[in-house]
């Protein structure tokens, strides 16, 4: 049986700003149509490689591949046909104050696509209906709580139809039911539409929630120390380090 090949894929990658590194020889793999979560302590790297997978930021050295396709050596055209299979959820929700939720959505619509005004404003009740924000259409981001700005992001994410969603610490902010009806929401665009996910998190309970696999990145090392599902990590990892995360520190999940 073939192995189907990863949505992402990051090869002997290194982050840097300047001289300063912060992660190097960074390999790893996206699967297809599952929860990838990004995790370790603070200033690790985390935001950073995101920025990195979605072409903000280019790698000091080393590859990132979409398919068979490796950014930095692709011609612009096809930079932006990957791009445009990628939607993003930034921590804030990056929604434009000035505008209502309906106009938010609609502006990657307009930008990208050849729709007609009365079939952008279906596109955007749609995707509103879809993170429960059925009827916010003409509302502003200012008159809606932080929960529902990040769902309102999240369906501006969803916008273009991605095939790839990466989000930013998508709980940052959230009381504990709002964060959990936004991993609910995640586990529901991988299971109904099979997108692929990517997360950005140090939430425990996010984490083991939603994550069929993941990469812990440590800052002292500078590198990656540990693969695979978190629920297994937090009581199989050989790393010490690694166990005390997934446990908060609060007692070590396998003997030592």
């Amino acid at each position: 049986m073939n192995t189907p090949s990863p949505a992402v894929k990051v090869e002997n990658m290194t982050m840097a700003y300047g001289s300063f590194v912060i992660m190097e020889r960074l390999n790893f793999e996206i699967p297809n149509g599952k929860v990838f979560i990004v995790m370790g302590g603070s200033g690790c790297g985390k935001s950073t490689l995101l920025r990195h997978l979605i072409g903000l930021k280019k790698p000091a050295s080393g590859s990132i591949y979409y398919g068979d396709l490796k950014m930095g050596t692709i011609t612009q055209k096809q930079r932006n046909l990957i791009l445009r299979k990628i939607g993003v959820l930034f921590q804030g929700g990056a929604l434009w104050s000035s505008m209502t939720l309906a106009e938010n959505i609609k502006l990657p619509l307009n930008e990208f696509t050849k729709l007609k005004p009365r079939e952008q404003d279906q596109v955007a009740s749609i995707k509103l209906s879809l993170v429960g924000l059925k009827g916010f259409e003409d509302f502003y981001p200012s008159e809606i709580s932080g929960g529902m700005r990040k769902r309102a992001g999240l369906a501006r994410a969803m916008a273009l139809d991605p095939e790839i969603l990466l989000f930013d610490e998508p709980s940052a902010g959230l009381d504990p039911i709002n964060s959990r009806h936004l991993d609910d929401l995640i586990l529901q665009l991988r299971d109904s539409l099979g997108t692929t996910i990517v997360v950005v998190t140090h939430e425990l309970s996010s984490i083991f929630a939603i994550g069929d696999d993941s990469i812990f990145l440590d800052p002292e090392t500078k590198s990656i120390i540990a693969k695979g599902k978190p629920t297994d990590l937090a009581k199989n990892s050989d790393q010490r380090k690694v166990r005390e995360f997934l446990s908060r520190g609060k007692g070590d999940l396998k003997s030592t």
